[in-house]
């Protein structure tokens, strides 16, 4: 399983991986979940997957390998993220009718998501949720973030925290504590995670960084945390069985 999360500020976007895959308590592997294509002064888009590692693969070498071809439609071409959406979607659905009969027959679902988002010049950033039909939805001021994955856990601290004011160094914060409430909670969500910060209107990657287990600064912010929810814990009144209840 994995964890990704996605927020769409007024300054830009920020984008949030793990990186683990099970096939069971005993085997466990690692396999990164953000794919970068930048183009500067041109476009930047970021995919993060979700599901069955088999069907994510296979979409994301597709896009890949048709990336700079000249005489189709590609990533590299297509004129706004709105196409380009539609465009992996396409794809997801080539994979389906490729894949999902086989798997079926093996009693394996087809299941994979995508979320999807960057900008190409002419256009404001945007932000993508991408289904196993190839259906998607986009961001908007109301919705600002996407999840996929293990999102249960990760999810209240973001409602509480994320607005479109909310700054780079903000939503960051936010997204690691999210993160960290994620694999605290679930052991299918570990690191290293990939972080990737996108300004607007740059078309180039602000900050693409890899945190791993002795990365400092993420293991002072989850120790905090924990120790400020254990302390806010303890300051809430204990009930009064006479009068509360």
């Amino acid at each position: 399983m994995t964890y990704c999360i996605a927020m769409r500020l007024d300054a830009g976007l920020v984008f949030l991986s793990d990186s683990r895959t099970n096939a069971g308590v005993d085997h466990i592997n690692t396999f990164r979940k953000m794919t970068v294509i930048e183009r500067p002064g041109d476009r930047v888009m970021v995919l993060m997957t979700a599901g069955n590692l088999s069907i994510s693969q296979s979409v994301v070498n597709i896009l890949h390998e048709r990336l700079d071809r000249q005489d189709e439609e590609n990533l590299g071409n297509l004129p706004n993220l709105f196409e380009t959406a539609r465009y992996i979607g396409d794809v997801v659905r080539e994979v389906f009718q490729r894949d999902a009969a086989a798997l079926k027959a093996f009693g394996i679902d087809f299941n994979s998501s995508i979320i999807f988002g960057g900008q190409i010049a002419g256009e404001a950033p945007r932000l993508f949720n991408i289904y196993a039909a190839g259906n998607f939805i986009e961001a908007t001021e109301d919705t600002r973030y996407f999840q996929i994955g293990e999102s249960k856990y990760g999810k209240p601290i973001i409602d509480r925290v994320l607005t479109g004011q909310t700054t780079f160094e903000e939503a960051a914060k936010c997204a690691l504590i999210s993160m960290d409430s994620t694999i605290r909670s679930n052991l299918s969500v570990g690191m290293p995670l990939d972080l990737l910060v996108y300004e607007s209107d740059s078309l180039r990657v602000r900050q693409h960084v890899s945190i791993g287990p002795q990365n400092a600064y993420f293991n002072h912010i989850r120790a905090l945390w924990g120790e400020r929810l254990r302390q806010a814990f303890a300051e809430l009144p204990d009930p009064d069985w006479q009068r509360s209840f």
